[in-house]
């Protein structure tokens, strides 16, 4: 009796499920980041330290130098006396500096509304004079220019007694963090909580970019709708004063301000052919905004080969990861399983090898709607070519086949020649007219764009059940692989 696969998936995951429990307490933590001050490429130790102090001490930033402080130094000419500095270090020591690091800065954000740009840049004093334990000469400047006050603390790689430099010890950034935690709890400010594991964002989510037929069509929304153009030049002329670029003919086409191409309205989508914007507004048909839809995501990904990986010189730590990760990819096919009603392993092959016929059943007939869309083109071309040059055709043959006529016009008679070729390979008695090829050719076309979305479909559905199909298999086996193992032992 087989036994139904979803009951074994939940037996496996039930049993390791304990393993992978996480659990973390919060943490307390400021809004600090301490980064290593590089000298840039091509430039000096002096310039460097110049533009980095000049930046942090923008008048426009820091309420015109008011919000500037120092220790050991002055504003006006820190950069030169953290310059003499190391020049003194290596008079003194004898050695020269082997690193690029020039400087350090910490950046220190507070919550808007909540401190005074003054007291902002009294938290930021104590915060450098606490951890540099005043061996180090430092600059604090408090930026106000945006929604959240914060500060730039810059201190000099080079002690004040010019005999040693500073060391950025493992963890340092953890250490300048919770020292920022502790003084703006002295100071009643509040800190950001690191919230537990499961409860974390896992990722940032930036909005989606608007591309520039995404804009277009929202342009072309709004005059619609709103502003209701009598004419199609009217429509054109609108488009003009939104910054559009307007290239009349055949197939109309707009460009925007910074794109490099035109876009033709047909290649919008349905509701935007340069036809259905001028029904619109004749008042044929009704305008209906296109709704982008976001993209799908995946329900779930491929289970990772782990004794694969390990053979290929993986360590434990990512063992580690890929058993949690293949736990969790597979606790969602095993959704996807029992949300397709999928109980067995032979189910699941029958769906296979259904989802797989439909998928290739489709596909043919798109590719013979193609071949024979190919088929007619040529042959049109062939018999429009035979129409045109049938008189040249026939003067040469009144000619006696004269070698210099066949020179004046060996263009056209080649191209004459061609086509009775095609006309006698396609044994063609009578030829077709170019209408009825014409008509034929656009229900071709209507039949594969028809045939199209339920082809993405099959496709999607093939591979859903494929890729399920290949992680039970690969699930399975490394269930049984441990079996093994303690069986030998």
């Amino acid at each position: 009796m087989v036994q139904r696969l979803d009951c074994r998936i939940i037996k496996f995951l039930c049993r390791h499920c304990a393993a992978f429990s996480f659990c973390r307490e919060v943490v307390k933590l400021a809004a600090t980041r301490l980064i290593a001050l590089h000298k840039n490429k091509g430039k000096s130790v002096a310039a460097c330290l110049k533009s980095r102090t000049d930046y942090a001490q923008n008048p426009d930033k820091t309420q015109q130098g008011e919000l500037v402080s120092s220790y050991e130094c002055s504003p006006l000419t820190v950069d030169e006396e953290f310059m003499l500095s190391k020049r003194q270090y290596e008079f003194a020591t004898g050695r020269r500096q082997k690193s690029d690091v020039i400087a350090y800065q910490i950046r220190q954000s507070f919550k808007p509304g909540e401190i005074t740009a003054e007291e902002a840049n009294k938290v930021g004093y104590e915060l450098a004079m606490r951890f540099t334990k005043g061996k180090y000469a430092f600059i604090v400047a408090t930026h106000t220019d945006r929604e959240h006050i914060h500060n730039h603390i810059i201190y000099n790689s080079t002690a004040l007694d010019s005999t040693r430099k500073f060391r950025d010890f493992l963890l340092s950034g953890l250490a300048v963090q919770r020292l920022s935690d502790l003084i703006c709890l002295e100071h009643q400010l509040s800190v950001i909580e690191i919230k537990p594991y499961r409860e974390r964002q896992k990722r940032t989510l930036y909005p989606p970019k608007e591309s520039n037929r995404d804009k277009l069509c929202s342009v072309i929304d709004g005059i619609l709708l709103n502003e209701k153009p009598v004419d199609f030049e009217i429509f054109l002329q609108k488009l003009e004063q939104q910054g559009y670029e307007v290239k009349r003919g055949k197939h109309t086409s707009v460009k925007g301000a910074r794109q490099k191409r035109f876009i033709r309205f047909r290649t919008l989508g349905t509701g935007y052919g340069e036809d259905e914007i001028k029904a619109v507004i004749a008042g044929e048909a009704e305008h209906r905004p296109h709704q982008k839809q976001p993209p799908k995501e995946q329900s779930f990904h491929l289970l990772v080969d782990i004794q694969a990986k390990l053979s290929e010189g993986k360590g434990e730590g990512y063992a580690r990861w890929a058993k949690r990760y293949n736990l969790k990819e597979m606790s969602k096919t095993l959704i996807f399983l029992q949300e397709n009603k999928i109980g067995s392993i032979e189910e699941m092959q029958e769906r296979v090898n259904a989802a797989t016929a439909r998928y290739h059943e489709l596909g043919d007939s798109i590719k013979a709607a193609e071949q024979r869309m190919a088929e007619i083109a040529v042959l049109r071309a062939h018999i429009v070519n035979y129409a045109k040059t049938r008189p040249v055709y026939d003067a040469y043959r009144k000619a006696g086949y004269s070698k210099k006529f066949l020179e004046e016009h060996r263009e056209q008679i080649t191209l004459h020649k061609a086509a009775k070729v095609a006309f006698d390979e396609a044994s063609l008695k009578k030829l077709p007219k170019v209408k009825e090829l014409d008509a034929e050719y656009s229900a071709l076309l209507s039949q594969k764009k028809a045939a199209y979305p339920a082809y993405r479909k099959a496709r999607d559905e093939m591979q859903e059940l494929k890729k399920a199909q290949k992680n039970v298999e690969l699930f399975f086996v490394e269930e049984k692989d441990p079996k093994e193992k303690s069986q030998t032992r």
